[in-house]
């Protein structure tokens, strides 16, 4: 049982700069100390507050009093083969969620979830076969990124002096991008996104530039344009089908906001992003949209939008009903697209060994109570961009 003392605290993991600024200023403190803490958190990824050497010793003992940085507790921790790590996080309740770390020469990006299970029910996606739990706060989406960097001994115990920009340095980092790709739809859990992505962007949290994260969304047309307004930052659509008849099947959403006002959305968002292209995620499923003809649909249907196709090979999963396209057909297909000029990448799998690929269930999605039995082996759609 919870301490009710304990749950009284204010969590800092969650709270932007200003919030923190705020704070301090309720609390007597002058605002550059809310800096300073956000630094300590986000920066050095410290949770005691006793070690937090350059605070005020009465400013210490008050963020032991009301304070926390409620770290995420880690049910398992693994390591493909090919070097992606994946950690199953107890989020309370019987509820996991799943981080996955994929390592490249040049970067390291983090995929993270938005929340415990998904209410879009995609066809080929298992996160939806497992239900929607609820949304995650700021505090849990962030904390991901906070854990794995500890985790991978990024900079943790480099000197901050107080006068410091807050700037981060890539190769002081382990994580160098993150993309809103794990369990969950970003934008139906709006607020709690907004602000992880501006911890994850301020020069005193982590310092990511906006190319550097990237929200995924399957369509939730307007909280795509409240995005583009309130923080743009890259953008990827999961849009797996070329017309609207297939894609009310596959992707249910798409009842709600149809192919022609996402492709408007995506133009509109345009205007306001940071690069000058939207990746598109295409699944590709053997029989199902896969065809010549689907192609041909396909680059109709993202003409008028400048973009980058990321096709995606479909790892089965039990109740899916579903099979992957076969190798030479997923050529075809992406020679269609880049011969009518759209830059076509076909994603390498990643992690599919210890169930982090993209897509692939892990558990028993019957009964999220059970996560001892279950750790390493629950659901995350794992998309690299």
């Amino acid at each position: 049982m919870t301490d009710p003392a304990i749950s009284e605290r204010v969590e800092l993991l969650g709270l932007e700069r200003s919030g923190l600024i705020g704070l301090c200023r309720q609390w007597g403190e002058k605002p550059f100390r809310g800096q300073q803490l956000m630094r300590w958190i986000h920066r050095r990824f410290e949770d005691d507050f006793e070690a937090m050497s350059d605070l005020a010793k009465g400013f210490r003992e008050r963020l032991v009093q009301d304070a926390q940085v409620s770290v995420p507790q880690v049910i398992s921790d693994h390591t493909s083969t090919d070097g992606t790590r994946k950690w199953l996080i107890d989020v309370g309740q019987g509820n996991a969620i799943e981080t996955v770390f994929i390592p490249e020469a040049n970067r390291g990006t983090l995929c993270v979830s938005t929340q415990a299970g998904c209410a879009v029910n995609c066809q080929f996606c298992s996160t939806g076969k497992q239900g929607f739990a609820r949304n995650l706060t700021a505090s849990e989406i962030v904390g991901q990124l906070w854990l794995a960097n500890r985790l991978l001994g990024s900079r943790s115990h480099a000197p901050i002096d107080q006068g410091d920009d807050g700037a981060a340095d890539d190769h002081d980092r382990r994580v160098t991008n993150v993309v809103f790709m794990g369990m969950g739809e970003p934008l139906l859990n709006y607020d709690a996104t907004l602000s992880a992505v501006r911890i994850m962007l301020d020069d005193h949290g982590y310092g990511l530039s906006r190319r550097r994260v990237t929200v995924s969304t399957s369509g939730v047309v307007p909280m795509m344009d409240r995005l583009a307004l309130d923080q743009p930052v890259a953008l990827a659509v999961s849009l797996h089908a070329p017309n609207d008849a297939l894609r009310d099947q596959l992707v249910p959403l798409n009842r709600k906001y149809p192919l022609a006002e996402l492709m408007a959305a995506c133009r509109r968002y345009l205007a306001h992003a940071p690069r000058d292209f939207i990746t598109f995620e295409y699944v590709m499923l053997g029989g199902v949209n896969d065809s010549d003809e689907h192609a041909r649909e396909l680059i109709d249907c993202v003409r008028d939008v400048p973009c980058k196709l990321n096709l995606i090979p479909f790892n089965p999963f039990p109740q899916s009903g579903l099979k992957r396209s076969g190798a030479q057909r997923i050529r075809d297909f992406a020679q269609r697209l880049s011969d009518a000029g759209i830059v076509t990448t076909v994603r390498r799998t990643r992690g599919d060994d210890i169930d982090a690929a993209c897509g692939q269930l892990a558990g028993d999605v019957t009964d999220r109570t059970r996560l001892a039995q279950r750790s390493g082996r629950s659901t995350i759609i794992l998309e690299q961009v």
